[in-house]
């Protein structure tokens, strides 16, 4: 049988290590590795002195829809990450209405239908009150699990009692998603901007205490509760090294962001452009994230795309919302890392493809093996980009890394076997699914 397409000539990176191979796709799906020969394709994608990478899975994206489509939608936001190289997303419940129920999940996935870049899921809100829903809500086709805000952020979705938490690590199976800041100790020292500072207090409101001391309460609380949880947007060395020795319960999500930038830098050249929860913080925060990518001890690499529009993050601080673009850009910043050395090209394609697939038991997807799923990111190591707004599809419209230049760039976009990005262009139309999950309801026929 002839493929639908085939990959030829690329530099690979596959569970077996970084091999120069062709690429056969039938229905969707990888199903030969090796050299094989074009006159049995119906298309080839010459992929010589490229570097072929299994599509990015972003486990954390802000798409504001519904209720807040002014700021983005899943259209324009599927759009950036398609440019980007991410192929599969999953977006959280912190919309307008919350996704906290089967209704508004169930929303979510028709909104998605025939508009979506990529594939997705979404997450469900916990709240204080639907504890007892979340077993059934969490096993629902197109599902990514379940969401916990600690500290609140963008929305009104907050579980922040320790009897509350409890409660919802009480009921269920799948690993949990938590948002870790301490709301107490928010409130206690909101007093210290709630009449007005300048945007590099904010990590100074929500210091690192606040992060460390949540996040161990959270650990005694899920090994109370026997279930395990991903703490997302680590920012703190403090919690690097707690988490470390925890590996048995708690799964570590660090960001492009936190990575790259640091205070007070950061808020002297962005301002509020650089205003995300929890904050951007100081140097030896950050190089404490790089050690725990070094010692295994991150798992995935999420975005955190959270946009505002430009007029929102103008506001004086701390009027100005928390949040920034990122799932464009995930992919360029750390292929910029990648080349300064900073991590291998294998240690990236497992933050972004068999990690997140791993830990929340994505079917088919994150790895460059025969019969997985046809997702890949094919970037050009080499090439030498300018970040800048006018390249983000975002509606918000801006990037924090605007101006930054950096080495490594997606080139095209394949999802499923069908080029969604081309030459750095949108082919096509939308064909995005709902992500298949191994410990979910399949979906219907």
């Amino acid at each position: 049988m002839p493929f639908d397409l085939l990959i030829r000539g690329g530099t690979c990176v596959t569970p077996s290590g970084v091999v120069k191979t062709d690429i056969g796709v039938r229905d969707g799906r990888i199903v030969e590795l090796g050299s094989l020969s074009s006159s049995a394709a119906d298309e080839v994608l010459d992929a010589a002195g490229l570097t072929v990478m299994p599509g990015v899975i972003d486990s954390q994206v802000h798409f504001r829809e519904p209720g807040l489509e002014h700021k983005e939608d899943l259209e324009t936001g599927t759009r950036g990450a398609a440019l980007g190289g991410v192929t599969s997303i999953f977006e959280m419940p912190n919309t307008q209405p919350p996704t906290i129920n089967q209704e508004a999940l169930g929303d979510k996935l028709h909104r998605a239908k025939g508009r979506t870049w990529c594939d997705h899921a979404f997450f469900i809100g916990a709240t204080p009150t639907n504890f007892a829903e979340l077993p059934e809500l969490e096993l629902l086709p197109g599902c990514a699990g379940i969401k916990l805000f600690m500290g609140s952020s963008t929305g009104n979705l907050l579980v922040d009692e320790s009897a509350d938490v409890l409660r919802t690590l009480q009921h269920g199976a799948r690993r949990v998603s938590v948002h870790s800041e301490d709301e107490a100790r928010l409130k206690e020292r909101w007093r210290l901007v709630e009449n007005g500072a300048e945007v590099a207090m904010h990590p100074v409101w929500r210091d690192a205490e606040a992060a460390i001391m949540n996040t161990r309460r959270l650990i005694e609380l899920a090994l109370q509760a026997g279930r395990r949880v991903h703490v997302l947007h680590i920012t703190t060395a403090e919690e690097i090294e707690f988490l470390g020795q925890h590996k048995d319960v708690a799964t570590v999500e660090v960001t492009p962001q936190h990575l790259t930038l640091s205070a007070p830098e950061c808020y002297e050249q962005l301002g509020s452009m650089a205003q995300m929860n929890p904050p951007i913080r100081e140097e030896h925060h950050r190089l404490a994230l790089w050690r725990g990518i070094e010692q295994g001890i991150v798992d995935v690499l999420g975005s955190d795309h959270a946009p505002h529009t430009r007029e929102e993050k103008e506001r004086p601080y701390p009027k100005s919302p928390s949040g920034m673009t990122g799932v464009q850009t995930l992919l360029p910043i750390m292929l910029d890392h990648v080349n300064a050395g900073r991590l291998s090209l294998e240690r990236l394609v497992d933050l972004t493809g068999a990690g997140p697939a791993r830990i929340f038991s994505i079917a088919r997807k994150g790895r460059l093996a025969v019969g997985y799923d046809a997702d890949f990111a094919i970037v050009d190591l080499n090439a030498k980009r300018t970040i800048t707004h006018d390249w983000i599809a975002s509606r918000a419209g801006w990037t924090p890394y605007d101006g930054r230049e950096v080495t490594g760039w997606p080139i095209h976009t394949i999802l499923r076997g069908k080029p969604v990005v081309r030459d750095g262009e949108l082919q096509g139309e939308p064909k995005g699914q709902p992500v298949v999950f191994e410990n979910a309801l399949p979906l219907e026929a």
